[in-house]
């Protein structure tokens, strides 16, 4: 198997090792790893984004990790127009790029193109997420499929990101996000890119992300959030979501026990992980998946 040609892209739940699996491939084909998390962009969210530790890097490149100040808004358009510059210069290096992440907007933007629609004024956006939360997810995209019935084809039942999405933008434009996404294209070729998923066993994985919480907690996670709260981000950030930012809050208010912010925090987590998975099932079926177990075959196969 030749992936040395090839731009890969690893994904993956919350935790599922994507990172040191990563560091393992690049060490085997001479790559260079480019972050796909939204989170671990910024500088101040080292611990609770569970950014890779320079430590561990064992002298393989890692590029888009930590740099961006969280008062500074960071879109998808950000990301995709600094990964595109930077798998090019890995490639004139004759280097792999290994573009690793859980961001699933991130890979579809870099695969399948940015889809360029108007500026939403954030007021209209929280009336339909107050709409949603008010009607709950399957009352909600019933609503979305009489408004925009193209978005069946694109849309599962179940995720309320894309439903929110695709009904504030047919609500502000009048045109569906199934159109807007005709006119997008990538700036590569389907072939240029080789896809894999790791399918990590869901009880397997709740016992990584507990124990991961409960480092992150002994690490510094607290005197980060403390510190992060300093900025005075506003609240239209999409770093804000980050988990662990309110609970800890809520804790340093001594409104909240550590060991009943450690549960939140987990329980968070592991939500998140579970939406990354319908994601992943809704649009990256195609992708080569992988088990824990199967690493160390696949790597052999290189």
């Amino acid at each position: 198997m030749d992936l040395k040609s090839k731009i890969i892209l690893i994904s993956g739940p919350t935790a599922s090792g994507k990172s040191i699996f990563a560091i393992k491939l690049a060490k085997k084909i001479n790559g260079e790893i480019i972050n796909a998390d939204s989170m671990q962009v910024y500088k101040q969210l080292k611990i609770l984004s569970a950014r890779p530790d320079p430590k561990k890097f064992q002298n393989i490149k890692h590029h888009l990790y930590g740099f961006h100040d969280a008062r500074k808004s960071f879109s998808t358009g950000n990301w995709l127009k600094l990964v595109n510059k930077k798998i090019k210069e890995v490639q004139k290096k004759n280097r792999s790029p290994i573009i690793v992440g859980g961001t699933g907007l991130y890979f579809k933007a870099l695969t399948e193109g940015l889809v360029k629609i108007p500026n939403i004024p954030i007021k209209f956006r929280n009336q339909i997420r107050t709409l949603h939360q008010r009607l709950g997810q399957k009352e909600f995209y019933k609503k979305l499929l009489k408004l925009d019935p193209l978005s069946r084809k694109k849309i599962n039942p179940t995720d309320s990101q894309r439903s929110i999405r695709a009904y504030e933008v047919k609500k502000f434009t009048k045109r569906s996000l199934h159109e807007w996404f005709k006119n997008t294209k990538s700036n590569f070729f389907k072939e240029d890119f080789f896809k894999i998923y790791i399918d990590f066993p869901r009880n397997r994985l709740i016992e990584r992300i507990n124990m991961r919480t409960e480092e992150m907690l002994k690490i510094g996670a607290i005197k980060e959030v403390k510190n992060f709260l300093k900025l005075n981000i506003k609240k239209d950030k999409s770093v804000l979501k980050a988990i662990g930012i309110s609970e800890i809050k809520e804790y340093l208010g001594q409104k909240k026990e550590l060991d009943e912010i450690k549960d939140k925090i987990s329980i968070k987590t592991r939500q998140y992980a579970k939406r990354q998975s319908t994601w992943a099932r809704g649009n990256m079926m195609s992708w080569k998946k992988l088990k824990p177990e199967e690493f160390k075959i696949f790597l052999k196969k290189i």
